[in-house]
């Protein structure tokens, strides 16, 4: 390192963000976590022996996973190199396997590379470093706020432990923010301010979690606020209001957290709770979720889980979908609202699902068997004379407009697919096959 190069490093740490400032450095420093990072537990003696092997974090934003990098790349006596996955190519993971091969050829050191954001690596990268990997000329420490069981190659996954990094309580956050606010090395504790307690827990309440987000608020609240008349910074509740004027929401569109709000949020409407229904919907919007989206899995419920046993479910989540295209965001919440509110008050059945998964089934597994010849068309040319429609009996000609005769083809008669529950609108069809099919039988003993 050159002389240039040590000035801009040391600028770097010191105009560095808080949030990168207040890192700790050991593992006693840290905050949270401790059901991986406690005393007895096998990352914690891992660490400190110096003995670690492959690693996965996974966890959501400001939860402490390159903290927990940091805190290795302190304590190890192995080279430390860390490269990024949103900007890295091969070309640089080639360079790292380089100079790995290198220490431990020449010096008998191990590498240890963190990989962050390792999820935006391709098949093609994580592939290149497996052998790698295997082999020990790296230890891998990657970091991912996506599920690594879906992000991640099985063959990395296989060789490294996973450990999940948990959101920290408000109690953690507590803790980061005092601090952050006393800390005058490396926190802001040179600006001699001091939060009030309902500020604190304002602030560690709004960051849901999200250690990052709470140390902007603060940081930008003690540069921003004038001091009072005692020459002291005030950290006011109406101070941190403006500093985190929106609460942090956990929502990636394309993440776990996406996938597991919205299966809540199917779960609590087809389980007839509208309270739970609406708080997930809320949640959606709140963090910006595509209304259409919002709109379509309605419409699925309402067919799905509400089905015959209110009709009207099916018509109502079709014109919340129209209507809230036409009507955009705010208003559209509310019109998602009420068909949310409704598919979840309605009556259950899913007899559609399950009739369509036998109707299917049966397709799946029998011989194409020809249509009953009587319910052929017989309107195209030449049908008349191959005899198509032939005996047909028109419904409407006869009593309650039933007529019994055969409609599924031959050796599938016996076949049943729908069948109606005793839930809402449902019931009305069993009593009313069953009204239809008894007057049918006293018309043939007459």
């Amino acid at each position: 390192m050159d002389l240039f190069e040590y000035m801009r490093e040391q600028k770097k740490e010191s105009e560095s963000p808080l949030a990168s400032r207040l890192r700790p450095k050991t593992l006693e420093e840290m905050v949270g976590q401790q059901h991986i990072i406690g005393k007895d537990k096998l990352l914690y003696r891992a660490i400190k022996a110096d003995k670690l092997s492959s690693i996965i974090l996974y966890g959501p934003p400001g939860t402490g996973k390159t903290t927990l990098a940091k805190v290795i790349a302190n304590t190890t006596s192995a080279e430390f190199m860390q490269i990024n996955a949103t900007s890295a190519g091969k070309k640089d993971m080639e360079e790292v396997v380089a100079q790995a091969k290198n220490n431990q050829g020449m010096y008998g050191r191990k590498t240890i590379l963190f990989i962050d954001e390792i999820h935006r690596f391709n098949k093609g990268q994580q592939d290149y470093l497996l052998p790698f990997v295997e082999d020990g000329t790296v230890i891998l420490v990657g970091a991912t706020t996506e599920n690594p069981y879906f992000e991640v190659n099985g063959a990395l996954l296989s060789r490294s432990i996973i450990f999940e990094l948990k959101q920290l309580s408000k109690e953690d956050i507590k803790t980061l923010i005092l601090r952050a606010v006393q800390d005058k090395e490396r926190g802001m504790g040179a600006y001699d301010a001091e939060i009030e307690e309902d500020a604190l827990e304002f602030l560690a309440d709004m960051a849901n979690g999200d250690a990052r987000a709470a140390l902007t608020a603060i940081e930008l609240g003690i540069l921003t606020t004038a001091r009072g008349e005692d020459g002291r910074i005030h950290i006011t509740l109406d101070v941190a209001s403006e500093c985190i004027q929106k609460r942090v929401v956990r929502y990636d569109k394309s993440g776990d957290n996406h996938y597991d709000t919205i299966s809540a949020f199917i779960k609590s409407m087809r389980g007839s709770d509208p309270d739970a229904a609406v708080y997930y919907l809320a949640r959606m919007l709140y963090a910006g979720e595509d209304i259409k989206f919002i709109a379509r899995r309605i419409m699925i419920c309402a067919a799905e889980d509400v089905s015959n046993a209110d009709p009207m479910a099916l018509v109502v989540a079709t014109s919340a979908a129209q209507a809230v295209e036409r009507v955009g965001m705010p208003e559209a919440q509310i019109i998602l609202s009420q068909a949310v509110t409704y598919v979840a008050s309605a009556p259950k059945s899913n007899s559609a699902v399950c009739a369509i998964s036998d109707a299917m089934e049966t397709v799946k597994n029998t011989v194409t068997a020809p249509v009953p010849v009587h319910l052929q068309d017989a309107h195209y040319k030449s049908s008349g004379k191959l005899g198509h429609g032939a005996g047909y009996k028109y419904a409407h000609d006869y009593p309650n407009h039933y007529v019994e005769q055969q409609y599924l083809p031959d050796g599938l008669t016996e076949c049943r697919f729908y069948h109606p529950s005793e839930n809402g609108y449902e019931k009305n069809i069993r009593e009313y096959f069953h009204k239809i099919k008894g007057m049918q039988e006293k018309e043939d003993e007459k």
